[in-house]
């Protein structure tokens, strides 16, 4: 991809793609109903196409229309094997979420995916599994999962990650007794949400201690048939957007359809805290779901620190949060991030070689980002950015690309496609 930063704004109204985290639960949750779910707004890109193949591999059945995806749930026991390994190729979500289902079947799986995803921390999601009676291979990429007699936990996780607490609470659904995950903060909560949708119960405390806790009653074996989800706008991948209309002058951009899950949105309210003009209208429901649209317009930001809870709620959202702080007055601290060191590529290294291609100055620590802002930041030489093959990183590329006078490279930009396929084309069709 090369991009030139001639833009004189970013203009009109767009929709996103569905939600990934979203389009992943979907189908693992409507491949293990008892009867048809119904999908509007799936996101047809490389992560979730591949989440869907695997369950076709497993014997499930699915209809594709031109705006929505059937699915004829096989039920909890209904699976078969597979005829070979499963992949899920750059998506740890699917890896962690799958592990959780296959440690409950009653035939022998391996599981893999690409060279991210052998590199990527598995033994967070196995480590528990083992002790509900999971049998694996080993602790990583690719995995042998054998037949086990499931039974419930009562799990403390380490870390505040919805793919772990998701992973046990689907192993749950085919264990003895009681599952439940203990969070410091809590993460993304898509699927106890979309468990309700499937008639599952749950039951969630806030602790005396402050921490999250979500249990898994006894005996939740069955997921209802009959549903219909309609998957948001990904915010994740609004960010892009957001942030570029926050930085290129003379823009006013809505992104309609956005999914706004208050677990999610502390890309929104990191943004308002450095001075972001931004608005959400037409608030509702959807599938259990909170959707808005969001209107972002030109804004003169400033730095600030972003740790704790914040960094928990804006995960994914920091590698273009820090293209942000590049245009910010002051100086912005990311930290409590130690987390992107494991994400599709190190995510530190890469965002901080980013801001250095661009004369930023920033500081790498081991959990995070010191970076020195300038508003007047407008580069005049020719960039070439290397990705390291992670959507996130070409993606926030390019929004700090539409600063440079002159042509920024972004190598590898294939790896967009796992995400946000129409992602070049929805950016040249906003600028003006």
């Amino acid at each position: 991809m090369k991009i030139k930063g001639t833009a004189k704004g970013l203009l009109g109204t767009i929709t996103m793609p569905g939600d990934k985290s979203i389009s992943h639960r979907a189908v693992i949750l409507g491949a293990l109903a008892e009867g048809r779910t119904e999908i509007s707004g799936f996101l047809r890109a490389g992560d979730c196409l591949n989440t869907l193949k695997n369950f076709k591999m497993m014997g499930l059945d699915y209809e594709e229309k031109k705006d929505r995806l059937i699915i004829k749930g096989k039920g909890l026991a209904g699976l078969q094997k597979p005829g070979k390994a499963l992949d899920v190729g750059n998506s740890g979500t699917a890896f962690r979420l799958m592990t959780g289902v296959l440690a409950g079947q009653k035939f022998i799986t391996k599981l893999t995916g690409d060279a991210s995803i052998q590199k990527r921390p598995m033994q967070r999601v196995v480590e528990p599994l083992r002790k509900m009676g999971g049998r694996f291979s080993g602790e990583s990429a690719p995995l042998i999962i054998f037949p086990g007699k499931l039974k419930g936990l009562s799990y403390e996780s380490p870390v505040a990650s919805a793919q772990v607490k998701s992973s046990l609470l689907l192993a749950g659904l085919y264990a003895s007794g009681v599952t439940s995950v203990t969070e410091k903060i809590l993460s993304r909560d898509h699927t106890e949400r979309m468990f309700k949708l499937f008639g599952v119960k749950l039951k969630t405390d806030l602790l005396a201690s402050g921490k999250y806790k979500v249990s898994l009653p006894a005996g939740q074996h069955k997921l209802r048939g009959g549903v219909k989800i309609t998957v948001p706008g990904d915010l994740s991948s609004a960010a892009f957007f957001i942030v570029a209309a926050l930085l290129v002058p003379g823009s006013k951009l809505t992104v309609k359809n956005v999914g706004v899950n208050p677990t999610r949105t502390g890309l929104l309210d990191i943004l308002k805290k450095m001075g972001a003009r931004l608005t959400l209208s037409n608030k509702k429901i959807v599938s259990g779901e909170p959707v808005a649209d969001i209107t972002a317009e030109h804004s003169a930001l400033k730095g600030l620190e972003i740790s704790g809870e914040l960094t928990v709620r804006a995960i994914d959202e920091l590698p273009v949060l820090a293209v942000a702080a590049a245009l910010a007055k002051g100086r912005t601290v990311i930290k409590d991030a130690a987390e992107l060191r494991v994400k599709e590529s190190d995510r530190i290294k890469a965002v901080g070689e980013m801001l250095r291609a661009f004369a930023v100055p920033v500081e790498e620590t081991a959990d995070g980002l010191l970076i020195t802002g300038n508003p007047g930041l407008r580069p005049e030489q020719n960039i070439k950015i290397n990705t390291y093959y992670d959507h996130r990183i070409a993606m926030a590329a390019a929004v700090l690309a539409l600063l440079n006078k002159k042509e920024t490279t972004i190598s590898d930009d294939k790896c967009i496609e796992t995400s946000f396929p129409q992602f070049e084309e929805t950016l040249r069709r906003v600028l003006k």
